[in-house]
């Protein structure tokens, strides 16, 4: 039996994964089937928390090989890969669900429970990771897989969770999420941070956990919600291991997520049309200087085949805005990002410098073919002119300059992606060019 929660958190605190915790250790005498998963979808959409993420998870009789995949108390929390015909009754686990969720969602949320023997189309995950959807267009779905559902408020989150059960991965990774106790909630998250270090730099599987440019952690959240940290991979072992080697305050439960984090799930490649509130690889070149703005934002103009994109580069992106800074009209990029309505501009996740022109160095004024002299200049925009002879140059004599970016993938410190966002460390790529120590203007 598939179960699937969404938007029960805010700004303010709170965190749906716990209420996924709590709805697991309601159910002992149930097995979980397969990891539950942290199911992120458009991150572009603007009623928004913080990640957007929907959670689901299938409960039955396990049989075969069972995984550690968590602890809750003194639980061991285990999944196995398959289940019995047997199902449980969806009408008593929602019962016993919805007090749950009436504890743990936050007033302004719009809190939705969806329990279904089959799985919405899949179809209705990439519509829901990669554009913005209304009731209308998940109820029918909901009603054709004889799903029953919960709801308060306006019941927002059924549409994630429609779309987050609809998920088969193509790509996926996972996240083992630790938990503080009830009492420390609110308070000042205690842990090591050299202990993260040496984390993200033993264990190649892992990623987004470390930021080595600036020495900074990126796992572990700054709101009053219960996560202690977020640990990120590819491999669910040494999540478990890796783990075990994090210092910090105690630790209430953990729980490892199967998650599309880190995916590009959301990213819209060849588009046919450019739609705010989505986010796409566009390919195009470099068509104007970059251009900074109070705040520390910085702004650039590429040519596309649908015309002019603003592509916009923002404070907390921090070095990563030396990628404008240093393009020059006419180099060939592909950028990738989510596209803002008002103002239209495409906000940068990545990008690609595919190739760059020639830039060329002043060296001198021309030198006379007649008498050997450095011609002066003949006034503004009119060249230059020999005193003695009389001839004309319309170019200094120049060298080719060494180019301070090259082709290659450029992204932003770890704390300054989105969940969706595949780092290069995933995509195999290494970034060409560090920029560190201060800006070139």
């Amino acid at each position: 039996m598939f179960v699937a929660v969404d938007d029960t958190d805010s700004m303010k605190g709170n965190c749906t994964t716990f209420l996924a915790t709590e709805i697991i250790r309601e159910f002992p005498e149930l097995d979980l089937i397969g990891n539950p998963r942290l199911v992120r979808l458009n991150p572009s959409v603007p009623w928004k928390t913080r990640g957007n993420g929907a959670l689901t998870m299938r409960f039955g009789k396990g049989i075969g090989r069972k995984r550690l995949i968590g602890r809750i108390g003194s639980r061991d929390i285990f999944c196995y890969d398959r289940c019995a015909s047997d199902e449980p009754d969806p009408e008593e686990m929602m019962r016993r669900i919805i007090p749950h969720i009436q504890e743990h969602h936050e007033e302004e949320s719009d809190p939705g429970l969806l329990i279904s023997l089959r799985k919405p189309s899949q179809k209705l995950y990439w519509k829901g990771v990669r554009t913005v959807l209304s009731r209308g267009d998940v109820d029918p779905e909901i009603r054709a897989i004889g799903g029953i559902t919960f709801e308060i408020g306006c019941g927002r989150g059924l549409i994630g969770c429609a779309c987050g059960m609809a998920w088969r991965p193509r790509d996926s990774t996972y996240e083992l999420l630790t938990y503080r106790p009830p009492e420390r909630w609110g308070t000042e998250r205690i842990f090591d941070p050299l202990t993260i270090r040496d984390v993200e730099h033993g264990y190649p599987t892992t990623f987004n956990s470390w930021e080595d440019r600036m020495e900074k952690v990126a796992m572990v959240p700054a709101t009053p919600c219960p996560v202690m940290y977020g640990l990120r991979g590819d491999v669910q072992e040494d999540l478990i291991k890796a783990s075990g080697e994090i210092s910090t305050e105690p630790i209430e439960r953990w729980m490892i997520f199967l998650t599309n984090q880190g995916t590009d799930d959301h990213i819209i490649r060849d588009p046919g049309s450019l739609v705010p509130n989505q986010s796409y690889l566009i390919r195009g070149s470099v068509s104007s200087k970059s251009r900074h703005i109070p705040g520390g934002h910085v702004f650039f103009d590429i040519s596309t085949r649908f015309g002019k994109v603003e592509c916009g580069v923002y404070e907390p992106s921090k070095e990563f805005r030396f990628v404008p800074d240093w393009l020059d009209i006419g180099d060939e990029v592909e950028v990738v990002g989510e596209l803002r309505e008002n103002p239209r501009t495409l906000n940068v996740e990545k990008i690609h410098v595919i190739s760059t022109v020639e830039e060329h160095r002043k060296i001198s004024n021309p030198v006379c073919p007649s008498c050997g002299r450095t011609m002066g200049s003949a006034g503004s925009g009119a060249g230059f002119r020999c005193r003695k002879c009389h001839t004309k140059a319309s170019e200094p004599v120049t060298e080719t300059a060494v180019r301070q970016i090259v082709p290659g993938w450029y992204e932003p410190p770890t704390a300054a992606r989105r969940h969706l966002s595949k780092p290069l460390k995933r995509m195999g790529e290494i970034q060409p060019v560090e920029f560190v120590n201060g800006r070139n203007r």
